[in-house]
């Protein structure tokens, strides 16, 4: 069997995980859709978002995102993308996550992320190559998950306000343009709001400039430029605010997450 670059010519393979390589340009939308596998994600180069009906999840690179078997989602490339993806069979997936997430990657998954894409796709189970994609399922029961989501409404007057504000996070429309927008009043629009998704809507508005902003720094924006695009008056307030929900300040958290080494040589 030949590599192909859709999803869905790896849902049948006689194998318990199978692997793609691609790459997407910037803009890229991939709409609502659902796999029987589970599905691994993993970002080498680019930021991209990926909504389900219970959340979005922002990706940097050398990280990934677990959607489980079954859970419809849709994603969007911020800027060029290059990925590698895991399709996990059902029975290898009964001990992994029920719910999608992003991950930390380790130094070692990421390097078996990248060997399982140059590995024939009806590998020998009891060989090297076998052993490769046991080890990355060993690796993934212990990997850590990341704050890098926000919860999604399920009144569908709200998730079109979000999907327009996750597309463009920049956007500085006052509260009562937003409820105007879903066809409510301010206030059973902030009670809707909050009861749907645990959090008032200016928290998850600044969650997802937060996001964005993650994303811009990835594509190798400056904290100044990123501040006032994303809305803040100064980039110390900006710093301040990824500090806190990020545990580090943007420059740093940016170095952590670059890879040292070239995955390609």
């Amino acid at each position: 069997m030949g590599r192909s670059t859709k999803g869905a010519d790896y849902q049948n393979v006689p194998r318990p995980i199978a692997a793609l390589s691609d790459e997407y340009p910037a803009g890229f939308h991939d709409p609502r859709h659902r796999h029987q596998r589970g599905q691994l994600i993993y970002a080498s180069r680019g930021v991209f978002l990926v909504v389900t009906d219970q959340a979005s999840f922002i990706v940097p690179p050398q990280r990934a995102v677990w959607v489980p078997p079954g859970v419809p989602h849709e994603a969007y490339a911020r800027h060029q993308l290059s990925v590698r993806t895991l399709y996990l069979s059902e029975a290898v997936c009964a001990d992994l996550p029920r719910s999608c997430r992003v991950l930390e990657v380790s130094d070692l998954l990421r390097e078996l992320i990248v060997e399982a894409a140059r590995i024939p796709i009806e590998y020998d189970v009891d060989g090297r190559d076998g052993k490769v994609m046991d080890l990355i399922l060993a690796e993934l029961r212990t990997m850590h998950g990341t704050p890098l989501q926000v919860p999604m409404p399920a009144d569908e007057r709200l998730v079109r306000v979000c999907l327009s504000i996750l597309q463009d996070p920049a956007q500085h429309d006052a509260l009562d343009d937003w409820a105007e927008a879903a066809g409510m009043g301010r206030r059973t629009f902030t009670r809707t709001f909050r009861r749907e998704t645990n959090v008032s809507f200016a928290l998850w508005r600044q969650q997802v400039r937060l996001m964005e902003a993650l994303s811009r720094l990835a594509a190798g924006q400056s904290v100044t430029d990123v501040a006032f695009v994303v809305g803040y008056s100064s980039s110390s307030a900006f710093t301040a605010m990824f500090r806190r929900t990020f545990g580090v300040p943007p420059t740093r958290f940016l170095s952590e997450q670059s890879d040292p080494a070239s995955e390609e040589g």
